[in-house]
């Protein structure tokens, strides 16, 4: 576990009222809301919430967004991920992992790791995938696993998302152990489900553990048991990034006090209003400042910007 970074500290509001993000390591076991809603009793948030559902068996790095820090929700959901998985090749399972139904055995002997290899490489790029149906996608304005849990025979919607790698990291079979970096919304079960049909053998996910997720690393993140040690000493505050350095990779405007004010109140500022010279990225999203603290979140347009969130 690693305090938030020096410059990365939170200010005591007191009384729950921290606004920021804190970097959660998830056990196996508990859901993303049940993690939420512990982290938001110990530190006595008003709002709490995440930013990335992992399943209940899967591990690793959570954002839990506490306070203000809820209005981050869509900049940091789309950040790109990174995970370490597990897949058993030779079983299929109706949820696409280890917590599901056996629905076909199948052999693997005559696999090989160069066969593994180009097979995992096909699947690098833009590709188009097909959620399972035991997941949290919308069909027909109902949850999906809620429809197959009563038996509703559905195909969810194919999506686009982006690989942008998968490495090997080790091969036991009939264990496949790989990295996956991968655009927001990507289903690894899926991923897995469709290196197996692939390879002719099937497969489901037997691990997985988020590692990175945008620019933060799950060495970064604390366990449950030490946010309660780190409440109990009374030093929380070390393990909440504030709003301002939640988003540290994306580009800052420094806004004068006046002109804060206004954005606060509403006010959508002109782009000679900010800083002189001329940006490039119309459509791009900036960050307002003011003494360091953070004021909005704003869409560039050619002309100003657009206010998307404000912070008080």
């Amino acid at each position: 576990m690693s305090s938030a970074p020096e410059g990365l500290r939170a200010r005591n509001h007191g009384g729950g009222k921290k606004d920021g993000i804190m970097l959660v390591d998830k056990e196996s076991g508990p859901s993303s809301f049940q993690v939420v809603e512990r982290i938001k009793k110990l530190t006595g948030a008003r709002k709490a919430g995440h930013a990335g559902t992992l399943d209940p068996f899967a591990t690793g790095l959570l954002l839990v967004l506490l306070n203000q820090g809820t209005k981050l929700s869509p900049f940091l959901m789309s950040q790109d991920k990174v995970y370490r998985a597990a897949l058993r090749l030779g079983i299929e399972t109706d949820t696409d992992d280890l917590t599901g139904t056996v629905i076909k055995e199948r052999g693997v002997g005559g696999i090989t790791q160069r066969t593994i290899e180009g097979k995992i490489q096909d699947l690098v790029g833009t590709i188009k995938q097909v959620p399972p149906r035991y997941s949290a996608v919308h069909h027909q304005g109902k949850r999906a696993y809620e429809l197959a849990r009563k038996g509703v025979v559905f195909v969810p919607r194919e999506r686009e998302v982006r690989i942008t790698h998968i490495t090997i990291v080790s091969i036991d079979l009939p264990v496949v152990w790989i990295e996956v970096g991968c655009s927001s919304g990507t289903y690894i079960r899926s991923l897995a489900s469709e290196l197996g049909r692939r390879l002719g053998t099937g497969a489901h996910l037997t691990s997985l553990r988020r590692m990175r997720s945008g620019l933060f690393h799950v060495d970064m993140s604390s366990t449950i048991t030490g946010v309660t040690r780190h409440i109990a000493d009374n030093t929380i505050d070390e393990l909440i990034i504030p709003l301002k350095g939640a988003v540290a990779g994306m580009r800052e405007v420094e806004v004068p006090s006046e002109l804060a004010r206004r954005i606060r109140n509403g006010y959508m500022p002109q782009r000679g209003e900010l800083e002189s010279g001329s940006f490039s990225h119309p459509g791009c999203y900036c960050k307002a400042v003011q003494a360091g603290e953070l004021v909005a979140i704003m869409r560039e347009s050619n002309n100003g910007y657009e206010v998307c969130r404000v912070f008080t």
